[in-house]
């Protein structure tokens, strides 16, 4: 089968050794949890709780509030302690359940009980999905509810299973494949049910190649899915390059997937649609990396959502004393943390730890028009055009040339030979076209 792939990119350090043979191993919950009630892209989910209330594992402690929006449940028993302000791994502070453990584990009635797919309507699984706070667990965060239930899901032809894990360092959809593939397909069959029409394409970078065998033995049987080998190549993992990249339709920030006959949904989230669907457990646990040179033991580890990263990173052997940086996330797109004192949350993907800051080493310097980071964005910008608007603070400019289409993978600051801080500018770029659009 012939390899695909998008136009431009980058092709940085990939780094997976360090974890990539590390099979997934479970860690329990701490004696302090914290749920902060945004997790998601949308609105956040409105506390049904409050302090002094005893809570059950698999509870829902805050309930969706509208329709972009996800529930969020316990990942224990215990007390709720408070309802406070605390801050997440951005440094943005917001509500947060804070509940304490009481070791006992006791559960919900039907907590991980069996549930035939087969029984299940299409209304039944979108049911399921919607009450179990399922989010994408990419790194986006969307309400895979929503996603996964287009008004024109009959015109739904192609389902994409995002198995790229494009970022480096990141190896935890690597292990699902390799470990959980049967839980990948299952949940794949309940989107399956949603979109009468579509057939299914699990994209799997080539540097996976033991992954991509292990899922075309699992999909061999099924007439409505493929695995489909994508080159290696960040960022191909993006919505947008994935779906050129396996049908060759071009999508835009003015557009759903869906506008286009697609839904991408990751390996991760499959996962938890399957224990939703199948076992009758909302989401309160993911699989994160731990890695990077100043981990003392890589790993890829089961987390109970509402642990601090602190604890996560203890339970991974801890940093070496010259670590230096710690990101939340992939080195591409992750956010640099000033504390691990915060929570996992459902979009927690991995704890990155090195012993060099690269941006501080780095001095940055005048842009010098050498064009490189027009020759790798993958959305066919120029970057260099965008950040002389952007310090001009010419917003209408910075709409003009594109700004809006930027994805913040990265890759033209990657490329950067001034080192330009590109995409902080373009952060704060869309945001201040978003603020002149809401006061227009």
């Amino acid at each position: 089968m012939s390899i695909k792939s998008f136009k431009k990119g980058v092709h940085p350090y990939e780094g997976k050794e360090l974890s990539k043979d590390c099979p997934i191993k479970s860690i329990s919950a701490d004696d302090i949890m914290v749920y902060p009630l945004s997790q998601h892209i949308g609105a956040p989910a409105q506390c049904v709780v409050s302090a002094g209330d005893r809570v059950l594992k698999g509870q829902m402690i805050a309930q969706a509030s509208e329709t972009i929006s996800a529930p969020v449940y316990s990942s224990v028993s215990g007390i709720v302690k408070a309802v406070e302000k605390r801050a997440v791994c951005d440094g943005t502070v917001m509500d947060c359940i804070v509940i304490e453990n009481d070791r006992e584990d006791k559960c919900v009635d039907g907590f991980g009980e069996d549930r035939q797919l087969e029984s299940l309507t299409a209304q039944q699984i979108a049911e399921i999905i919607k009450n179990s706070g399922i989010v994408g667990l990419g790194g986006a965060g969307f309400p895979t509810a929503v996603k996964v239930t287009p008004k024109n899901a009959d015109g739904i032809d192609t389902l994409i299973i995002n198995g790229c894990e494009c970022e480096p360092y990141l190896t935890y959809d690597y292990r699902l494949m390799m470990e959980k593939g049967a839980q990948i397909i299952e949940g794949t069959k309940a989107v399956l049910k949603l979109l009468p029409n579509a057939k299914a394409v699990i994209a799997i970078e080539d540097n996976k190649p033991d992954a991509i065998k292990a899922m075309e033995e699992l999909v061999a049987s099924y007439d409505r899915m493929t695995v489909q080998p994508v080159k290696t190549k960040y960022p191909q993992g993006g919505e947008r390059q994935l779906i050129y990249a396996i049908t060759k339709r071009k999508i835009n920030s003015k557009m759903l997937p869906a506008d286009k006959g697609v839904i991408v949904v990751n390996t991760a989230t499959c996962v938890a649609v399957y224990e939703a669907v199948c076992k009758n457990m909302p989401l309160i646990h993911r699989v994160m990396t731990v890695t990077g040179e100043g981990v003392n033991s890589p790993c890829n580890l089961d987390v109970p959502l509402g642990v601090s990263h602190a604890y996560v990173l203890e339970k991974a052997g801890g940093a070496k004393e010259d670590a230096v940086k710690f990101i939340s996330g992939g080195p591409m797109m992750g956010v640099a943390m000033c504390s691990l004192d915060v929570p996992v949350v459902k979009t927690s993907s991995s704890i990155l730890v090195f012993i060099q800051d690269d941006v501080s080493v780095l001095p940055q310097s005048a842009c010098i028009h050498c064009g490189k980071c027009v020759s790798v964005c993958p959305q066919n910008l120029v970057p260099q055009m965008m950040a002389k608007a952007v310090k001009s603070d010419d917003f209408k400019r910075f709409e003009d040339v594109g700004g809006m289409e930027c994805i913040g993978c990265g890759c033209c600051a990657y490329a950067c030979p001034a080192k330009i801080p590109l995409i902080q500018l373009f952060k704060y770029g869309k945001a201040s076209v978003i603020n002149m659009r809401n006061k227009d």
